[in-house]
């Protein structure tokens, strides 16, 4: 009962305080509110980054490994890369016929040309081959029409599936079902298009032809390097998976016993991995400095609030001298602190994740406003408020009240 009256009689005094010095309390408050609106800001865009990058990253397909010459993020020499031996259609008939775990295995290739339909043109287009089983591989979906069929690619047909990018561009409102484009100058017909898909690491995924495998290499001179796309039924499945191809691609690649792999064997988590290495540092150096500013805060609150104890020294030493116990003051200190705290992080939390989504509108960065980062923002104010009011508060209760009430 007795820490009840003394929250409710802290709280009044503590709020007929701040009301009295409106201009100290405004200031006070809008420095602690600047040092959230900075963490909270950098908070809201690093989460939008983060979440961004998982979607783009699911889109590379959960039950997916790709098979390369090269990994997707090199950090060692890429000379060694570069020379490593091609992998080949002999390569992905030995990993369709050994790998038991496999439930689909495809070729791909890419390569880039111009494409055009009745006078519009796109250039650079991605041009990918692939066989029927390629949907399954990198979880595109066919919106309209079909994907070719093993058959088209037996027999080289000049059949092409659209990507969104392509189809939106070059058709608009026209059915492109059975209409025929020119993928560089040869004539291939349309016979499928492909659901939207968005971006992986700023480019686009739907800016792409699919064409049969066997199309590809009778179109695109040159020797290459395929990528072995794999899905397998069950994300659990993928080491034991990656298990199987090392042996059998080591073994029909004859790499000897003491040499290192010399193909790579890329999953999506390996790039979320790579990014958090990278992003990790920029994090914590854009957290630092939302702390430095919070703290900035935080002391101003300290120094206000030790201003507050020598101006109402005497009215401590008269409530002493009357009976008030030192943990009432102490209270009624720390509770001025606390609100004064909170309500800085509660406009602060406000601005800052305003902030943080309205550069999301304007700019390619991404925000993530979450109801827990909010219930953050006020509630670690108000522990800064917390913190440093202990040791004003501390001193206002230490106060002598003899020597207290001499001061004029």
């Amino acid at each position: 009962m007795s820490w009840r009256i003394d929250l409710v009689e802290g709280a009044s005094i503590a709020v007929r305080s701040l009301s009295a010095h409106r201009l100290r309390t405004v200031l006070t408050t809008v420095g602690v509110g600047i040092g959230v609106a900075t963490l909270l800001a950098i908070l809201g865009i690093t989460q939008g980054l983060d979440s961004s990058f998982e979607k783009q990253l699911a889109t590379l397909g959960s039950t997916s490994v790709y098979v390369s010459k090269q990994p997707w993020v090199q950090l060692g020499n890429w000379w060694e890369f570069r020379n490593r031996k091609n992998l080949t259609l002999a390569h992905v008939d030995a990993v369709r016929a050994q790998c038991g775990l496999c439930e689909t295995v495809t070729p791909m290739v890419d390569d880039n040309a111009d494409v055009a339909f009745m006078g519009n043109e796109l250039s650079t287009v991605v041009i990918s081959g692939a066989s029927e089983e390629w949907p399954r591989v990198t979880g595109f979906e066919v919106s309209k029409g079909r994907f070719f069929t093993q058959t088209d690619d037996d027999n080289r047909g000049l059949v092409a599936v659209l990507g969104a990018d392509v189809t939106d561009t070059l058709f608009q409102d026209l059915n492109p079902i059975g209409q025929t484009i020119r993928i560089g100058k040869k004539p291939f017909t349309v016979v499928g298009t492909l659901a939207r898909k968005g971006k992986l690491l700023d480019s686009s995924q739907d800016l792409r032809v699919v064409i049969p495998f066997r199309t590809f290499t009778s179109f695109f001179a040159g020797r290459r390097s395929y990528t072995i796309g794999i899905s397998v039924k069950n994300p659990d499945q993928l080491d034991a998976v990656e298990d199987q191809l090392v042996g059998i691609l080591r073994r029909i690649r004859q790499t000897p016993p003491e040499r290192p792999d010399d193909f790579a064997i890329n999953r999506p988590e390996q790039l979320a991995s790579t990014y958090q290495q990278l992003t990790g540092a920029l994090y914590g150096v854009a957290l630092g400095i939302g702390f430095i500013t919070l703290l900035v805060g935080g002391i101003g609150i300290m120094n206000i609030m030790l201003v507050s104890v020598r101006e109402r020294t005497r009215e401590i030493g008269v409530r002493r001298a009357l009976g008030a116990r030192k943990r009432t003051i102490i209270i009624q200190f720390m509770l001025e602190a606390i609100v004064v705290s909170a309500v800085g992080g509660a406009l602060g939390t406000v601005v800052g994740l305003g902030g943080a989504k309205l550069l999301s509108l304007v700019t390619p960065l991404a925000a993530t406003v979450k109801p827990l980062t909010i219930v953050f923002g006020i509630s670690f104010a108000a522990l800064v408020g917390l913190i440093f009011g202990i040791w004003p508060a501390a001193r206002a209760a230490n106060l002598d009240p003899v020597e207290a009430l001499r001061q004029e």
